[in-house]
């Protein structure tokens, strides 16, 4: 193991019993994968996904959707990593909670700006609940330790 790596937290017996010891752990666990699964889908399948938003298909929106799907696949592998480990990285909570936010700000301005249907609300307002319990487990974690003196 490198000096920087932390033990895995000792789970109880079986998943169900670890999401217990504490939910909300487990509830940003489960978002964490559904943020990897969902960038996973918009890199191939992106033309499909910005018409069902009510945006254009071309291959430069294709080929940034894509990129934005890259980026999902990474921040929310990085967010369940950490809250697999024994200790959570309050560094790696609290700006996975800035990029939800981020997300929200933007998908609302496509839908003011009418390059995403109302329907991309969704997915705005899924992000913003989702920053909203990153921001709340960080505090819990002890803020102070996230952010330099």
């Amino acid at each position: 193991m490198s000096a920087h790596a932390q033990p895995r937290k000792p789970h109880p017996p079986g998943t169900w019993a670890w999401a217990m010891a504490d939910p909300l752990r487990a509830v940003l666990a489960a978002i964490a994968v559904i943020t990897v699964l969902t960038g996973v889908v918009e890199v191939p399948f992106g033309g499909p996904i910005l018409r069902l938003l009510g945006a254009g298909s071309t291959p430069e929106t294709r080929q940034l959707f894509g990129t934005v799907g890259m980026f999902m696949v990474v921040v929310g592998g990085l967010l369940l990593h950490t809250l697999l480990n024994a200790t959570p990285s309050p560094e790696v909570v609290l700006w996975s909670g800035v990029q939800k936010a981020g997300a929200f700000g933007a998908v609302g301005i496509g839908v003011l700006g009418g390059v995403f249907s109302p329907l991309a609300l969704l997915v705005a307002f899924f992000d913003l609940a989702t920053a909203a319990l990153l921001f709340a487990y960080w505090r819990r974690l002890g803020a102070g330790s996230a952010v330099p003196q």
